[in-house]
C-alpha cells in the first residue's frame, strides 16, 4: 500500500494547479455580449440574455436566462432607455451581482432624441406594431417560440420560473403603457465605434475588479480590441466619405450614433421607435420627401415586414437597402460587432452610391 500512496501523492503533486473559474457574466443585447466576449477571449464566455432574432421589446425570458442571471456575477447592459424592465429583473433575481450601465459609463458618448420629433412622428396611441415583427421565431431562438403568444401580447414573463416577479415587474415600468419608448436619451450608443471601445474598457475594469487574477489577460485583449476598433474605423470612413452628402431614410431612429461619428446625417425616418407605427403625419412628411427627389433610398431592417416601406416608396424608383443595428442575423461571438459596423457602412455605400 504504501507504494501506492507514494505513486499517488507523487502523480498529484505534479499536476498544474487548477485555474480559477472564470467569473459568470451576463450581457443584455448582441453587440454589447460582443465586445465583452471579445474582452474574455481565453478566460471565458459571457451569457448574452436577447439572443439575435428576438426585437428587445418583443423578449419573452426564458428559464435559462433567468438562470444565468441568478447565477452571474457581473451584468452589462446598455441602460433602461433600451430594456426599461432589466433593472428590475435583474434586482429580483440576483441582488448581489455588480451590474454596469453602460449609458452610465463617465466617457461614454451619449445622444439625445429630438423629442419634438418624436412626438410628431407616434401615433396618438403609440399602438405597438407586432404584426411587423414577422422573426419571432427566428432560427437562431428556437425556444422562444413556445413564448412568442405570450411574450408579444404583454410582454410577461409568465412562461419562466418566476411568475411572481412577472406582475410586478411589469406594473412597475408601465409596459401595459408602452414605457418601453426610449426616451430622451438615445440608448443605441454600440453604433459609434469610440462608444464600443469605452464598453471594452468598462468591460475590462469590471472585469478585473471581480478577477483580478485575469486582469492580465483583459488588459491584453482590450489593447487588441483597441487596435481593431481604430482600423474597423477607417475602414468604415473610406465606405461612407463618397456617399455622404446623399439623402436617404432609414426604418427608424436608431443610427445617431453611426452618423454623428461618420459625418452623415439622415433626411428622416419612417417611425421614431423600433416598438411603435409611425403616425399617418409622419408617413405623409416621409412621401413629400420622396416624392421632392431630396432622398435616393429608403432602408428597411431585418426584424420588420418590409411592406411599409415599398408602401412609402412605391411609384418613385426609390432604391432600397437593408440597415441592421443589433446584429439581428448574425451569430454571437466576439466577431459580430465588427460585422454588424461594418454592415451598415456596406448597406449605406451599396444604396447610396451613384448609380449614374
Amino acid at each position: 500500500m504504501k507504494p501506492v500512496k507514494l505513486f499517488s501523492a507523487l502523480l498529484f503533486s505534479s499536476l498544474p494547479a487548477l485555474a480559477a473559474a472564470a467569473p459568470k457574466v451576463v450581457t443584455d443585447i448582441a453587440p454589447v455580449h460582443s465586445i465583452v466576449a471579445r474582452i474574455m477571449e481565453g478566460v471565458g464566455e459571457p451569457d448574452l440574455m436577447v439572443p439575435p432574432g428576438v426585437s428587445p421589446h418583443d423578449y419573452s425570458m426564458r428559464p435559462s436566462t433567468a438562470g444565468a442571471l441568478q447565477d452571474a456575477d457581473l451584468v452589462f447592459e446598455v441602460g433602461p432607455e433600451l430594456l426599461p424592465w432589466f433593472a428590475d429583473t435583474i434586482s429580483s433575481l440576483n441582488q448581489d451581482a455588480k451590474v454596469v450601465v453602460l449609458t452610465a459609463v463617465p466617457d461614454m458618448q451619449v445622444l439625445e432624441f429630438d423629442e419634438e420629433a418624436h412626438d410628431h412622428g407616434h401615433d396618438d396611441d403609440h399602438d405597438h406594431d407586432h404584426e411587423q415583427h414577422g422573426h419571432a421565431d427566428h432560427d437562431h431562438d428556437p425556444d422562444h417560440e413556445e413564448h412568442a403568444e405570450d411574450g408579444h401580447e404583454e410582454h410577461e414573463h409568465d412562461d419562466h420560473d418566476h411568475e411572481d416577479h412577472a406582475e410586478a415587474e411589469h406594473d412597475d415600468h408601465g409596459h401595459d403603457d408602452h414605457g418601453h419608448d426610449h426616451g430622451p436619451v438615445d440608448p443605441h450608443i454600440w453604433l459609434n465605434p469610440d462608444n464600443g471601445l469605452e464598453i471594452g474598457r468598462a468591460a475590462a475594469d469590471a472585469l478585473s475588479e471581480i478577477d483580478p487574477d485575469n486582469a492580465d489577460a483583459y488588459a491584453a485583449n482590450l489593447e487588441a480590441f483597441a487596435s481593431e476598433i481604430s482600423t474597423l474605423s477607417q475602414e468604415i470612413e473610406a465606405k461612407i466619405e463618397p456617399v455622404a452628402g446623399a439623402g436617404y431614410l432609414v426604418f427608424h431612429d436608431a443610427y445617431g450614433y453611426f452618423e454623428d461619428r461618420f459625418g452623415i446625417d439622415s433626411a428622416g425616418w419612417l417611425s421614431a421607435s423600433d416598438a411603435s407605427k409611425p403616425g399617418a403625419g409622419r408617413l405623409t412628411e416621409v412621401r413629400e420627401m420622396v416624392r421632392s427627389g431630396e432622398v435616393v433610398c429608403i432602408f428597411s431592417e431585418p426584424q420588420f415586414d418590409a411592406k411599409l416601406v415599398e408602401t412609402v416608396r412605391e411609384g418613385s424608383g426609390l432604391r432600397t437597402g437593408v440597415l441592421d443595428p443589433v446584429g439581428f442575423d448574425l451569430e454571437p461571438g466576439p466577431e459580430l460587432y465588427g460585422q454588424l459596423l461594418n454592415g451598415i457602412a456596406d448597406g449605406l455605400a451599396g444604396c447610396l452610391a451613384d448609380e449614374g
